[in-house]
This record gives structure tokens, sequence and C-alpha cells, in this order.
């Protein structure tokens, strides 16, 4: 991250110290972002970079069903909650970015983009932005960025992103970003990036139908780590189909979802200790003892950890067997 203060940065503290901000008290999140569609599945996006701390917190917003919004540049954080609400009336993007555009004085530095369940996008750059600014809409997709080191970072970022089509849509968005930052990005550097992915269809279950919710808010390489989170995230959405079909029954396809996700992560104890405990439930303690005695070689609070699992019947073997466990 860096400490050196930008002159916009003195410009906006001398401001405020003397009571007299020039853009009101909205915060800063000069960014650059995309919003898109799965056109498989239905599920949207919203992913954002910036050099400014916990910008996921402020740019990003979404709800299944209905929609997603990016607000950056000199932020109103309104426009999330409000240009979701509105997409949730029926109306689409063009028309709520109008509303919303209208009722907001500080319209010329604001930077926003929306999409609704339909696919429809609308997408604004105000006059005041600072350059480099600029936006572009796709079919199911706009991008905009503001503050950015050149004019090509947002044609940058439609291109990737319509080049990777096939992929899952956070893949895809993360692979927009990437392209923002080889195209120069933010001017000021890199610290912080957020990714929200919500369901097509919106069950009332916010754990259902968020896909992908995902924050990088201080970090020399958050878009490299975003990968890296991602990563993580794909190989536990195996680990939690093994189990589900644990509890269905299906043993052949937990393991193979439970082989997933160690493909993904050879190295990752937690994921060898909970297929061990799985297949010592289901009868194949032959095939468990030699993954706990991986475990409990790398980590010796697992084998610590295991009998108190007997007791609220996670691991459920009899006491011979449970000995043989902790032999290992």
């Amino acid at each position: 991250m860096q400490k050196s203060l930008t002159l916009l940065t003195l410009l906006l503290l001398s401001t405020w110290l003397l009571g007299q901000s020039p853009y009101g008290d909205q915060p800063l999140a000069h960014t650059y972002s995309i919003v898109a569609i799965d056109p498989e599945t239905g599920d949207m996006g919203v992913a954002v970079q910036s050099h400014w701390f916990a910008t996921g917190t402020l740019v990003i917003w979404g709800e299944a069903g209905v929609g997603v919004v990016a607000t950056q540049s000199f932020v109103n954080p309104a426009f999330g909650p409000e240009g979701l609400a509105l997409m949730k009336t029926g109306q689409a993007p063009k028309s709520v970015l109008q509303q919303l555009l209208a009722e907001d004085e500080g319209r010329e530095v604001r930077q926003v983009g929306l999409l609704n369940a339909k696919g429809e996008v609308a997408s604004f750059t105000g006059k005041k932005c600072i350059e480099a600014a600029g936006n572009l809409t796709g079919e199911g997709y706009a991008v905009q960025a503001n503050l950015m080191d050149n004019d090509g970072v947002w044609p940058a970022m439609a291109k990737a992103f319509e080049a990777s089509k096939g992929k899952p849509l956070a893949e895809r968005l993360v692979i927009s970003l990437e392209a923002a930052q080889q195209a120069g990005g933010d001017i000021r550097g890199k610290q912080s990036a957020a990714i929200l992915v919500v369901a097509a269809n919106n069950t009332g279950q916010s754990w259902v139908d968020r896909k992908v919710d995902l924050r990088v808010d201080d970090h020399p390489n958050p878009i490299q780590e975003m990968k890296r989170l991602l990563k993580v995230h794909r190989a536990y959405e195996h680990m939690n189909k093994g189990d589900l079909a644990v509890e269905h029954g299906d043993i052949q396809l937990a393991m193979r979802e439970y082989g997933k996700a160690e493909a993904m992560f050879p190295d990752n104890l937690e994921m060898k200790f909970w297929k061990a405990v799985n297949l010592a439930n289901t009868g194949s303690l032959a095939k468990a003892l030699p993954l706990f005695k991986i475990v409990f070689a790398g980590d010796s609070n697992w084998k610590k950890l295991t009998p108190r699992i007997t007791k609220n019947g996670l691991l459920s073997v009899d006491k011979e067997s449970l000995q043989q466990i902790l032999a290992q």
C-alpha cells in the first residue's frame, strides 16, 4: 500500500479540516468494477478492485433474483440498496439509473453500473470523475473505471470478460479485474478487492442465494489473493457436496467430491480429517486409518479433537475402532 499522500488526499484533508468538503460527506472509492450475468445459470455477479481500504463494503451490492450494483468514484452508497429496491419493482436498469442520478446533486462525481435478472445493464460516468474514467456495456455486462492510469483499462476489462465465455461467472469476473490491472489499473496502485455472486432466483435463504461472497480488504496484491480465495472456495464447495452425498448414502459420489477438494489442496489437513471421519462412519475404517495417520502426524491437535466428536455423533464408531484411530 502506498504511504505517500496524493495531491487529491491533501486537498480533501485540508478542506475537511476547514469543514468544507468539496463533495459532501460521501466516501471515496476510485476504482474499477464489473457487473455481469451468467447466461447459462442466470447467476449475477459484481466485482471490484481499488487502491482504497475495504472497497467491497461500499461498492458492491447484490440480491438474488433481482440484480447487482457497483457504485463508486465519490461513492453514493445509497445507490446500492436503492438501486436494488427499484429493480425489484420490475424497473429496467436504465430507468433506475435515471432516477438515482436525478435525485443526486453529486451525480457528476459518481460512477455506477447496474444489472438485473434479465441481463439488462446500465452504466454511467459523471463528467467530474477523475481521469482516466469511462465505462462500457455489452451483452449481459457493464464495466466502469475511474482514476485509472490510462483509458485502455475498461476496454481491456470488457475484452477479457467476453473472451472468457464458458468459465464460471466468478472466475470470469476475476479475469476481467486481472485484465484491468495488466492494462494499467488504478493510477495509485492496488489495495483491496471484492466479489459477490448471487443466484438467479431468490429462495429467501441468503446463505444459499449468495453463491460467492469474498473480500480482500488490505493486501499488496489483492486480485491474486482473490484468485487464491476463490480456489479455496471451490475446494470447500466440493467438501460440502461430499458431506451432502454422505448424508444421502452415496459414498462413491462423496469420495469423488472429497478427491476433487484434496487434489486442489493436497496439504490441507482438515479436508483429509473430515474425509477420514466420513470413511470411518460409513464402515471404511481401513481406508480411513492412513488418512488419520497423515493428519495426526501433521498436527497432533486433530488427535486430541477426535474423541470429542464421538460425544455428539460426528464420529460414530465403537470403542475398539476409536482406539485404532487414536493409535495412528
